[in-house]
């Protein structure tokens, strides 16, 4: 098969905010700079970061998400009929008790600006290989409310609501292509916390049936994605929560595994199999053989670097259930998915890249 994108080697998008990054955000924050100001700051910071990350041997690119604070706030408040507020429930958030903002709806939701196409077109300059841009899933302004979060003079006809939602990505994904943007990731959370009980279980609480929303989604996801040009590359990422190398649910794919390979019209699914959170390998039988599985067997939210070694274990564990010719190497989640990055130095961090790309050449002589 032949992959291009994704690659052979590939991640998930997040980088660790290098200190000029993080230092003068928060001096933007306290109002010491002004938005121009940081965003030449963050340019400079994110050309220096790609060479760094060409330097690896990966092929495909992004700008870190240096201008974000969260993984899917910032893009997802760009439209109209969000409103960011409350908090989302975790039993597995750290210490600090933490959890992430939650979004609502409270009006009629509408794409009126590009979003990422501005930063796209800065990496598209400063990068020799394939740039990437991740998104959040749009299924994300819809779990983790459920009805109740979604104004209902707004909406009381949910088809309309995700008719509209769809809308608004598919205007995105259209000026993003016609800046030249060939690869696009969905960073999806909601299918893989449909993989734990305890998710499972508020998901009922809410109203929702958690056998019925992974089709649901499906419908959803594929009304955005198609119809697109065929040199367009669809990958989709499900991530079980990711801040301070702590995370948010648990639980292995089999739940949602036949609707999402089977049902969601992507190219390629980067998961998450970095540790006994994720389950076994045995979902990945339901994977028809057009598709690509990424493979998180690489962690982003410990220091220790994986040997080659174990990565190839990893993989040929994972060739019991499909095709090694259809499957790439990744970590595992972004290195950053917030602000605040992952338990991790900077050296750390470009080791895992250069170590995964190694193994990737060693499996597949790519």
């Amino acid at each position: 098969m032949k992959l291009n994108p994704p690659f052979r080697a590939d991640h998930v998008g997040s980088l660790l905010r290098t200190p000029r990054v993080a230092e003068n955000r928060a001096r933007w924050k306290n109002g010491e700079i002004s938005a121009e100001a940081l965003r030449l700051i963050e340019n400079q910071e994110i050309a220096e970061t790609v060479k760094r990350l060409e330097s690896t041997g990966m092929k495909a690119v992004t700008d870190g998400e240096f201008r974000r604070d969260y993984f899917h706030l910032d893009f997802l408040q760009q439209l109209d009929g969000v409103t960011i507020k409350g908090n989302i429930t975790s039993s597995h958030s750290g210490k600090d008790g933490w959890t992430p903002p939650s979004l609502s709806v409270t009006g009629k939701l509408k794409h009126v600006r590009n979003i990422q196409v501005d930063d796209f077109n800065f990496l598209k300059s400063v990068t020799t290989e394939t740039p990437k841009v991740s998104i959040p899933s749009p299924t994300m302004v819809h779990f983790r409310g459920g009805r109740q979060s979604i104004d209902i003079n707004s909406y009381p006809d949910l088809d309309e609501f995700f008719s509209d939602l769809a809308a608004c990505y598919r205007a995105e994904i259209a000026a993003l292509y016609a800046a030249g943007c060939r690869y696009i990731q969905l960073d999806d959370t909601n299918l893989a916390y449909l993989c734990d009980p305890k998710m499972r279980a508020d998901a009922i609480s809410r109203g929702d049936d958690p056998n019925e929303l992974p089709r649901t989604y499906s419908a959803l996801i594929n009304s955005v994605i198609d119809n697109q040009p065929e040199d367009l590359t669809f990958g989709i990422h499900l991530c079980r929560g990711n801040y301070r190398s702590t995370w948010f649910a648990e639980g292995g794919y089999e739940p949602v595994a036949e609707i999402l390979f089977n049902s969601i019209n992507v190219h390629a699914y980067f998961l998450e199999y970095d540790d006994e959170r994720s389950g076994d390998f045995a979902p990945l039988r339901f994977v028809p053989n057009n598709k690509v599985v990424v493979l998180g067997v690489m962690s982003s939210k410990v220091a220790d670097l994986e040997s080659s070694d174990f990565l190839i274990q990893r993989v040929k564990e994972a060739a019991k259930y499909m095709p090694l010719e259809n499957m790439c190497l990744s970590p595992q989640c972004g290195f950053s998915s917030t602000h605040h990055g992952n338990a991790l130095t900077h050296d750390q961090q470009w080791a895992k890249f250069e170590r995964l790309v190694q193994t990737a050449q060693t499996i597949w002589g790519e």
